[in-house]
């Protein structure tokens, strides 16, 4: 995986749960993105190295500097704590390069957004590029005042009568209602928490949308379990898997290096042969042929004691 080091040029709290941070180059300029990207930040507290990913949430023809947002998760695995305890201006740090799991549909005619929370970030960036494009959007946010409204006043002086607001007492966001009615040129793209995700997708079917007018993304953390051993049978490696630990993190603090984007279940990078053992499967990409042979280590685990893998 391509990385370059980056400076952090300021840091802003935007609530008591959300900071951003703005990254510059360290040297030279810094790579093209497009509306939609990630970038997967390396951190280390001394005792664990963690890789997250994070939206870049500016304007993609800035390249001056990139930005990101990080909630601070209650509990936190360690990444989002480490942003919000340990990141001061002026520190160096790695980052891979941009890729994008989230882009804009080129031939759509009006694109829906749908944003939960942190998940508002990548949309910033596409606002940007269809404000350029003079396409017809519109935003719908769903948020908790005082906490996860990052950037509602931006948007709300920005976006006017296309930015919808739901804060959850005064009003809830209603997926069926919302697409309800619309033109087959219309798609939506949803990012947030996975009951919102879970919404959209199941209204989306209801309501009979094709599967290609719908886009999604999602960076939840993968979910604890119990420990486990993975057994690499090519290498003749052994690795314990800890209870907090994805298989994906185990594999490469073990200097395994396995192809991957996302870190959580969506992209299908590292999608990795299984030989012996049950598998939790928690990604949403595998049909359930290929989860008989394959699983995604960034977010399955092993439901016994042990996994083969074919590694």
């Amino acid at each position: 995986m391509n990385t370059l080091d980056v400076r952090v040029a300021a840091i802003r709290p935007l609530t008591p749960v959300v900071r951003e941070l703005t990254l510059a180059p360290v040297a030279g300029e810094l790579p093209a993105f497009s509306a939609g990207s990630h970038i997967q930040l390396w951190m280390n507290d001394g005792e664990r190295a963690y890789r997250n990913a994070y939206s870049l949430l500016g304007d993609p023809a800035d390249r001056s500097a990139w930005r990101i947002a990080v909630r601070r998760q209650e509990p936190s695995r360690g990444g989002s704590a480490f942003v919000h305890e340990c990141i001061e201006p002026g520190m160096t740090l790695r980052v891979s390069a941009p890729a994008n799991l989230f882009a804009l549909n080129a031939g759509c005619r009006t694109h829906i957004l749908v944003a939960g929370g942190i998940g508002i970030t990548p949309f910033l960036a596409h606002i940007a590029e269809l404000e350029r494009r003079h396409a017809d959007f519109e935003l719908h946010y769903a948020y908790r005042p005082g906490l996860t409204d990052a950037y509602l006043d931006e948007l709300d002086a920005r976006l006017g009568a296309r930015l919808h607001r739901y804060d959850g007492r005064h009003a809830r966001f209603d997926a069926a209602r919302v697409l309800t009615g619309r033109p087959l040129g219309a798609h939506v793209y949803v990012c947030g928490p996975q009951r919102l995700l879970s919404d959209v997708r199941r209204a989306a079917e209801t309501l009979g949308w094709p599967a290609s007018r719908l886009h999604w993304e999602a960076f939840a953390a993968p979910a604890p379990g119990t420990p486990f051993k993975a057994t690499l049978r090519r290498s003749g490696l052994s690795i314990d898997v800890g209870a907090d630990q994805s298989l994906l993190e185990a594999l490469e603090a073990a200097g395994i290096d396995v192809p991957n984007l996302c870190r959580g279940g969506a992209c299908g990078q590292c999608i990795t042969p299984h030989l012996e053992g049950d598998i939790e499967h928690r990604d949403s990409v595998l049909s359930p042929d290929e989860r008989a042979t394959h699983l995604m280590p960034c977010v399955s685990r092993a439901c016994g004691a042990t996994l083969t893998l074919d590694l």
